[in-house]
């Protein structure tokens, strides 16, 4: 794709190495990436592409493409028609690369500011013993669910699998849950993977937090959203986490409450000796 300005300043502030990518699709020579519509995909969704379904995912993309090829064919004909060579597309050109000039400064400059902030091994050991509470990591239950609209039908999934145990009962509920379910984890077995005490709704989470492993609850469940039979996968005890396991995240957390104490002390330096005047429109 033609190096434009714009994406060259996006080149800029991302600071990211140039590697190899796939080539989508070509508009009169000029190349359209796999890295250049991802980066699209990735700002536009603020970073949360990934998590999209697979046929939003797939849809979104060829709409980027669709775009991208269309502002490469807008492009190359401005080229042809003068537009770059007119005084208003170098006006416009010019307030851009002032803007983006300011712009990548400031990132720069706070990126080196960041930089030199310092934490010592010892001030991060220090948090971790006067926090421990803030470093254990929660009970935590792998439940899975099958939702149905009424008490009748959740009796009748539990009854049906009374007489079974182990991998015979979890292989047969995740069958009913797909097949019966109405909840949207239905097509992964009614799978809601491992979640915290306080994390459902309280009805849902008082039994699933006192059932047993390996055990389906032996009553329906009543919620907002319907009636619950629920499967308790596994179970996990809290456990207090290893300073080795948190170190990196407590090092972070005192680095940026430095940074930001120091950022503010630095903005009121600079505004004191700056000259600043506040026009009334």
């Amino acid at each position: 794709m033609k190096q434009q300005f714009t994406a060259w300043v996006l080149g800029l502030l991302l600071s990211a190495p140039i590697v190899s990518a796939a080539v989508l699709a070509t508009v009169n020579g000029d190349e359209i990436t796999s890295e250049e519509v991802t980066k699209v995909l990735m700002e536009g969704t603020q970073g949360r592409f990934d998590s999209l379904p697979a046929d939003k995912q797939n849809e979104l993309r060829q709409r980027i493409i669709e775009g991208m090829i269309s502002q490469e064919l807008v492009y190359d004909d401005a080229q042809r028609s003068g537009v770059l060579e007119s005084k208003e597309y170098k006006q416009e050109l010019q307030l851009l690369m002032d803007r983006m000039k300011v712009q990548l400064a400031a990132k720069v400059w706070e990126q080196n500011q960041f930089e030199a902030i310092k934490v010592d091994l010892k001030e991060v050991k220090a948090y971790y013993d006067t926090n421990t509470d803030e470093f254990v990591d929660k009970e935590k239950i792998h439940a899975r669910h099958i939702l149905v609209k009424t008490e009748a039908e959740a009796d009748a999934i539990i009854k049906s699998m009374k007489a079974l145990s182990g991998e015979k009962l979890k292989n047969e509920f995740i069958a009913q849950a797909k097949s019966k379910s109405t909840g949207p984890s239905a097509a992964k077995g009614g799978d809601l993977g491992y979640f915290p005490r306080g994390q459902m709704v309280p009805s849902f989470n008082d039994a699933a937090f006192a059932m047993k492993e390996g055990t389906i609850s032996s009553a329906p469940v009543q919620s907002q959203f319907g009636y619950h039979v629920i499967y308790v996968e596994d179970k996990k005890a809290a456990k207090k986490l290893g300073f080795d396991e948190v170190k990196n995240f407590i090092e972070q957390r005192l680095k940026m409450d430095k940074f930001k104490a120091y950022m503010e002390k630095k903005m009121n330096d600079l505004r004191s000796h700056a000259k600043i005047t506040y026009t009334n429109k």
